[in-house]
């Protein structure tokens, strides 16, 4: 883009800005994490709730299958990325036992609290560990995981390519990456009521539940402005991964996407 030399600072500085969706709205780039973390650091308190709430508990579910899909085994490191309060990552715990380590990583610090204190609570320690990082620049060793989840929290990411790339980098050879995210409904007359759902009533649940209906509407827009199905896959084979697929679940309402490093 060309700026005209007499234009003002303040138009040369609009114009230099690279906007970005959050939610149906453009905001700069550069400041959407921001934006993201104000909507989380919100949320936090009552996500398990909401989520329970929203989903009429059937995230358990597809969270189970997800587990189902991972391969994981005793003494296998895995990353729990953007993993929230923790619902994979403590199935992990479990499963890698004492030679074997999660990482439960956030980027939303009151995410990563509410999760913390969740799992001590529940005894699981030892093999857990915390780490506040952004899924763009994953602070970790090249080749160093046999596998890594992201649930419900790629759609929240500025560069989600960057991210991808990034996960590729630190999963380890024949590792696998796991994605859990909503996605495009694949009937006309589901996608019209999903819609009415999302756009009428999670708001107001919101509202009454956690006290911010404006949180939730933008995680509904989140979820519209996300990439579907296929494109999604295309952008993982893109940074590298291979072996792609992706199961549809409750009508493409979700998909869990999987890739593999090779």
């Amino acid at each position: 883009m060309s700026i005209d030399a007499s234009s003002s600072p303040n138009e040369q500085q609009k114009a230099e800005k690279e906007l970005i969706d959050f939610g149906y709205k453009q905001v700069d780039k550069n400041e959407k994490v921001n934006f993201v973390a104000d909507v989380f650091h919100s949320v936090a308190a009552k996500y398990d709730v909401m989520n329970d709430l929203m989903s009429f508990g059937i995230h358990r579910l597809w969270k189970r299958y997800t587990i189902d899909c991972s391969g994981v085994k005793p003494g296998h490191r895995v990353l729990d990325l953007a993993g929230g309060t923790g619902d994979l990552a403590a199935k992990f715990s479990r499963i890698v036992g004492k030679q074997g380590q999660v990482i439960l990583a956030d980027i939303n610090h009151s995410m990563l609290t509410v999760g913390k204190e969740k799992l001590i609570n529940k005894g699981i320690v030892g093999n857990l560990h915390y780490v506040q990082a952004n899924a763009e620049a994953l602070p970790f060793p090249d080749n160093h995981f046999d596998l890594i989840t992201i649930a419900f929290g790629l759609r929240n990411v500025t560069d989600k390519s960057k991210a991808l790339a990034s996960m590729y980098r630190v999963l380890k050879p024949g590792g696998r990456l796991l994605v859990l995210e909503f996605s495009k409904p694949t009937s006309e007359t589901l996608s019209k009521v999903y819609d009415a759902y999302s756009f009428h009533v999670l708001p107001k649940m919101g509202e009454w539940v956690a006290q911010d209906g404006d949180s939730y509407q933008y995680l509904a827009e989140s979820i519209r402005m996300h990439p579907p199905q296929e494109e999604l896959e295309d952008m993982m084979k893109q940074v590298g991964f291979e072996q792609t697929s992706y199961t549809n679940m409750t009508g493409g309402i979700v998909a869990l996407h999987r890739g593999f490093k090779f």
